[in-house]
């Protein structure tokens, strides 16, 4: 069997959410430990890391440890996103593959995770999606002038995790860091080293906590999902 260490990536600044959203609460939980606790449920995961901002590595043990029965490897980012993967990978310890989740993605579903898996191979990784539902302008940065309107067939949304095996992981951002290259994702730094990535559809319930109404969305989701067991109860 394929061993896979998660790694979740809950730092930053929170800038367009307000201020730091690592630890907010959603549902008397810390944001951060929803994706954790799915991630500890699953048994082709061996391994767990979170790496977050150094004043808060007390704070993220404990939050992320209370939901998990196993423990979870709390580690100090650095001043990018992609510096802070690097920083996980690091602590990858021995294992074949890796998924690289973002923190503020509390909702993502196990199944959706092993259908990625399935994918993922020596020159091939994944990552889950969603098919773009609107249509897409290319606009020009400065005069948002619209110059180009693709094919929306042809246009998916990139989520995370993005998985590959951990040697095409290491290798794409070794290379990164050779070229003083920063992408806005890992599954870009996969594609300029020839690895192969499959996009896979992902429930809708796998979007981004970037404001504080998606913050609400959020409940209001988990919410629907335990009224029936409260009207077990």
């Amino acid at each position: 069997m394929t061993r896979w260490t998660a790694i979740v990536v809950a730092a930053g600044r929170g800038v367009r959410f307000g201020g730091p959203k690592q630890l907010v609460q959603l549902g008397g939980v810390p944001l951060v430990a929803w994706s954790v606790s799915t991630f500890a449920r699953m048994t082709e995961i061996e391994r767990i890391v979170v790496v977050t901002e150094r004043e808060w590595l007390a704070e993220m043990r404990e939050a992320v440890n209370a939901v998990s029965a196993r423990a979870v490897e709390v580690v100090e980012g650095g001043r990018t996103r992609q510096e802070s993967v690097r920083a996980g990978l690091a602590a990858a310890g021995p294992c074949d593959a890796v998924l690289v989740h973002d923190g503020a993605r509390p909702l993502v579903r196990a199944d959706d995770v092993r259908a990625a898996m399935a994918h993922v191979r020596s020159g091939r990784g994944a990552i889950l999606a969603s098919p773009a539902v609107d249509t897409v302008k290319i606009v020009d940065p400065t005069t948002h002038v619209v110059r180009e309107t693709p094919d929306r067939a042809n246009m998916w949304m990139a989520q995370t995790p993005q998985l590959a095996m951990l040697e095409d992981f290491a290798g794409a951002h070794e290379r990164a860091l050779a070229d003083a290259f920063e992408g806005t994702d890992d599954a870009m730094l996969l594609e300029r080293i020839g690895v192969e990535v499959v996009a896979v559809a992902s429930s809708g319930e796998n979007f981004k906590i970037t404001t504080p109404e998606d913050l609400l969305r959020a409940s209001a989701l988990r919410e629907v999902a335990e009224a029936p067991l409260r009207r077990l109860g």
